[in-house]
């Protein structure tokens, strides 16, 4: 029996958003799957107080190692993916599905002679169409009466059939016009059979020609006064809109295809794959792996497909390549590693059309490999990638959140770097403009290797005369004077008694007087230099590093080498996190500020438009674009915007607006 606090994920770390979880045991057998409309709430039931589980429940959990999910779009398209999962898993602990029941499907019964419409849980026969499987038995029946009454394909047994055609008389539904009532000759065997196609046609997608017609035949009855009619065929036509659930996790029911999403930074790269199989996600496979080679996205992409289609001798080299998975999501239950007819990849990869020949030959048959551009194989490719992004911060997450790690990437930075313990508080500065226009800069704070988002800090470049600063390293010297005059300020005795660090009225500590053990700054040796020189004449004694991006390599100042890590050490994990963090904060302060700065460029030209009716109207509408698109009478019912105001405004801004549009 495993402790559930072993392997419990730290909250933060599970998404909120909708998906399907598996329970793993010792074996590497999945023995429960769920699904849940918010991953984060659902899983945290699971590791309350043991006592206050459920029996089985705690059997459950007990018996389990791991715990792993994959998020989608919707609910809908977790319940399909937790029913396809648990179809193929078969956990022992999904006891509400042990009783053969399935999720419905409507069938089509094109193999007799007069085909009918049913609801089945069924296995599927030759000959006859499915549609499905639908999530709930109420959904269903409302799509059956709803096409009963369009198509008006027979829906009674067998039994039901034989009896009306020996007694000639139709049953209810052909009396109330929601039957053609094949059974008493009302309509031709091959007419009945095509209303039948028709209503396959339109379960598979083909709706507009149907609604089109519908709405067509409507105009001419409300033409010719005929009202009621009118009403009767736009009430079909809103039924029809409304017939079909929608699936993005279900394709064509021709579709095999394998997507694959990738991400990654300079050190690690995170990859999952679905396999959609007869339209459906029939597996899905994970990896998080260390880039032991420098390729871009291409060339891991090449070696990528080489792996997971290639033969064992073949698939070795780009075994050396990813190397062993350090953290696998499902890769013994994948159904199949067949190669499919149809590849969606994020990039091309490298060497695209020898790769592209070899996977031909061992499939013997043409395959197309592309990137999904547009529609529901889109849609789906942006999930598979949303599960890969959230892969690669749960690998990182889980390095950084355990203690030891740590511990021991806060050691190995004090020991490489020389310092006299290990650095407790890290700030990591960051500069971001836009060709010098817009300049912001970041602080970030680590504490114990973790982030502490309350220290963070935003600063906006001033520069000589507010005109901003004439490169990278005068705004970092600019940002770190300013946050060393605090930490000075900090340092000074308020009395004998007690230190500037401490606020004397609340007995609080000031956090901006902490002074950090080392600042990291994004950048080379001129951005150290320039750092280490304000820290010299500020007279702070505080140690001072910059992470270059481009090879990973830590500068020292004065220093004319930088020092490597190796590429799977804990500290530099640790800096690359810290800087990222850094780099995130700054750019993301600074595209608001430029978008903000458009925005008030914008109305800054209007006559009598000044501070505050800008920001009513920011207020108000919520974005320049919107401004736009409001009228003038909507424009003049923004307090302080008057009808003549309005009319400028609106004439202004139309004017701004590109040609054509």
């Amino acid at each position: 029996m495993a402790d559930p606090s072993t392997y419990r994920p730290a909250p933060g770390d599970i998404p909120t958003d909708p998906g399907v979880y598996r329970f793993i045991d010792a074996d590497d057998r999945v023995i429960y799957v769920g699904k849940a409309k918010n991953l984060r709430n659902r899983l945290s039931n699971y590791f309350q107080d043991i006592a206050a589980l459920h029996q089985r429940t705690q059997q459950m959990v007990l018996t389990a190692c791991r715990v792993e999910w994959v998020t989608v779009a919707t609910e809908v398209e977790a319940l399909t993916l937790e029913y396809s999962w648990i179809k193929e898993f078969d956990p022992r602990f999904n006891v509400m599905y042990r009783d053969d029941k399935s999720y419905p499907y409507l069938a089509v019964t094109l193999a007799s002679q007069y085909p009918r419409v049913m609801i089945t849980r069924s296995a599927h026969r030759k000959g006859n169409r499915y549609f499905g499987p639908y999530t709930q038995v109420g959904a269903i029946r409302a799509t059956l009466d709803s096409l009963r009454s369009t198509f008006k394909v027979r829906t009674c047994t067998t039994g039901q059939f034989n009896v009306a055609q020996r007694s000639g008389r139709p049953c209810l539904y052909g009396y109330i016009d929601k039957c053609s009532a094949p059974c008493v000759g009302r309509i031709s065997v091959e007419d009945h059979r095509r209303r039948a196609e028709q209503l396959c046609d339109f379960l598979d997608g083909d709706t507009s020609r149907y609604i089109r017609s519908l709405e067509k035949e409507m105009a001419g009855a409300a033409a010719n006064l005929e009202f009621e009619k009118a009403a009767r065929l736009r009430d079909e036509v809103e039924a029809l809109k409304r017939v079909v659930e929608q699936n993005a996790v279900v394709l064509a029911a021709d579709t095999d295809v394998d997507i694959f999403g990738l991400v990654g930074d300079e050190l690690e790269a995170s990859v999952q794959v679905f396999h959609v199989r007869a339209g459906r996600i029939r597996g899905q496979r994970g990896w998080v792996t260390e880039r032991v080679e420098d390729l871009d996205d291409p060339g891991l992409m090449n070696r990528l497909l080489l792996q997971v289609y290639g033969e064992r001798g073949d698939s070795d080299r780009a075994a050396r390549v990813l190397q062993t998975p350090r953290s696998v999501d499902d890769r013994r239950h994948t159904p199949t590693t067949a190669i499919p007819r149809e590849i969606i990849v994020p990039v091309m990869p490298e060497d695209a059309q020898t790769l592209l020949a070899w996977l031909e030959e061992r499939r013997g048959a043409k395959i197309n490999l592309h990137v999904a551009r547009r529609g529901d194989k889109r849609k789906l490719a942006d999930t598979v990638r949303t599960n890969a992004e959230q892969a690669l911060v749960r690998a990182k997450m889980k390095r950084s959140g355990d203690l030891t790690e740590r511990a021991k990437a806060l050691d190995d930075l004090a020991e490489v770097l020389g310092l006299g313990q290990a650095p407790l508080r890290i700030e990591c500065f960051d500069v971001s403009h836009t060709q010098g226009t817009h300049q912001v800069a970041s602080m970030v704070v680590f504490e114990d290797g973790l982030p502490r988002k309350s220290d963070y800090r935003h600063y906006i470049i001033r520069g000589e005369e507010g005109r901003g600063a004439r490169d990278d390293t005068a705004a970092m010297d600019e940002v770190l004077r300013r946050r060393l005059a605090r930490v000075k300020a900090g340092e000074r005795s308020v009395d004998e008694q007690s230190s500037g660090a401490v606020d004397p009225d609340t007995g609080k500590v000031r956090r901006f007087a902490y002074m950090p053990q080392l600042i990291v700054v994004d950048g080379g040796l001129p951005q150290v230099n320039a750092a280490a020189r304000v820290v010299a004449e500020m007279g702070v004694s505080v140690d001072v590093i910059g992470l270059a991006k481009r090879l990973e390599e830590v500068w020292i100042p004065g220093e004319e080498f930088p020092i490597i890590f190796p590429r799977n050490s804990a500290a530099l994990h640790l800096l690359q996190r810290l800087r990222d963090e850094s780099h995130r904060f700054a750019i993301t302060h600074h595209r608001k500020r430029r978008s903000q700065a458009m925005t008030r460029s914008a109305l800054d030209k209007i006559e009598g438009l000044g501070p505050a009716r800008q920001k009513a109207l920011l207020t108000t509408f919520g974005s320049l674009a919107r401004i736009k698109q409001a009228s003038p009478d909507e424009l003049a019912e923004v307090p302080g915007i008057g009808p003549k105001l309005a009319a400028t405004i609106a004439r202004v801004l139309g004017e701004q607006q590109p040609k054509g549009k």
